[in-house]
């Protein structure tokens, strides 16, 4: 009996295990991995969330930049790291994307990660360098067409939802124009912006303030409806190309195995973060959308874009690398 008492005591302690860690979370400091070169969505939106839960958890959450291979180099780094709730990791679109573009992927999302919460979507912005003489959509498509090899896209690597934006409009345009990768969206905007590359499919708040500074210019968005921080700039459907579509989305993650209680704790802390009306309006003038919910519903998310991005990559006759 002493030793079935003894066994039911450590049965029991095992069980309330994740109740205090979570409890007790966080002791230290805990890493936020921001897969893409600073200046990039994925690092504006990881740094706000970081110094926001460093507010509301009382310990420093610290953004360490993991940029390279299309986000992959990150997400491997959050993957691999211990599931105890000290490293988190902020992803994107590309995280559905990749598994149709790349043959070999060191990891599986929805089994090697740990959805906490999505926490926005916003569209991408086609955008020029002003020494580019369209003005619109329709101009830039009869540019490309009389001399493509004057143009050339610059993308934060192969697999991103930018990269995947520009070949979606290549196909639907009937253009071919060239992309050139760079190793994350800041390096991206600098090329752009120096004119060594003269179109571009960037997220709005990598490329807002250059728009409004005259230094860009927009011909249009990627999603189906017009962004209310760029409110004159058309959708590119409505701009020339019926039916053209792209949405960028971001969320936070954890490596599998990550106690659920914490899982808990952090997407509670991260909702409530996204949702303060000052963080919303903030965002909301950066052309992003607040967008969270369960950690279900993320997982859910996730499933359903990688399917999309599946089909929509094997209509354009990507082959994967």
């Amino acid at each position: 009996m002493k030793g079935i008492s003894w066994l039911a005591a450590l049965a029991a302690a095992a069980l309330l295990a994740p109740v205090a860690t979570a409890q007790n979370y966080p002791t230290r400091a805990v890493r936020l991995i921001v897969h893409s070169s600073p200046g990039g969505s994925s690092d504006i939106l990881g740094r706000l969330v970081a110094q926001r839960l460093t507010e509301s958890l009382g310990q420093q959450v610290v953004v360490e930049n993991r940029a390279g291979a299309s986000g992959m180099i990150g997400v491997d780094a959050a993957v691999k790291s211990a599931p105890d709730g000290y490293t988190i990791l902020i992803t994107q679109t590309s995280l559905a994307i990749n598994p149709a573009m790349f043959a070999k992927i060191p990891y599986k999302a929805l089994r090697d990660l740990a959805p906490i919460t999505q926490i926005v979507d916003g569209p991408n912005v086609l955008t020029v360098h002003p020494s580019v003489p369209a003005k619109s959509v329709k101009q830039l498509v009869a540019l490309a067409k009389s001399r493509p090899a004057g143009l050339i896209i610059g993308s934060p690597g192969q697999g991103t939802s930018p990269h995947l934006s520009a070949e979606l409009f290549n196909a639907m345009a009937g253009v071919k124009i060239d992309q050139a990768q760079f190793k994350g969206a800041g390096l991206a905007i600098v090329s752009l912006l120096s004119g060594e590359v003269s179109v571009m499919f960037p997220t709005t708040p990598t490329v807002i303030g250059y728009l409004k500074a005259e230094r860009l210019r927009a011909l249009g968005v990627t999603t189906a409806k017009r962004t209310q921080a760029l409110p004159e700039v058309p959708t590119i459907s409505e701009a020339g190309l019926p039916g053209y579509e792209s949405t960028q989305w971001f969320g936070i993650l954890a490596p599998a195995g990550t106690p659920r209680p914490i899982v808990d704790r952090l997407n509670q802390e991260i909702v409530r973060i996204m949702q303060a009306p000052a963080i919303k309006e903030r965002l909301n003038g950066q052309g992003m959308e607040v967008v969270t919910g369960t950690p279900e519903q993320f997982g859910a998310h996730i499933k359903a874009e990688t399917e999309k991005w599946a089909k929509v990559i094997k209509s354009m006759g990507l082959k994967p690398q």
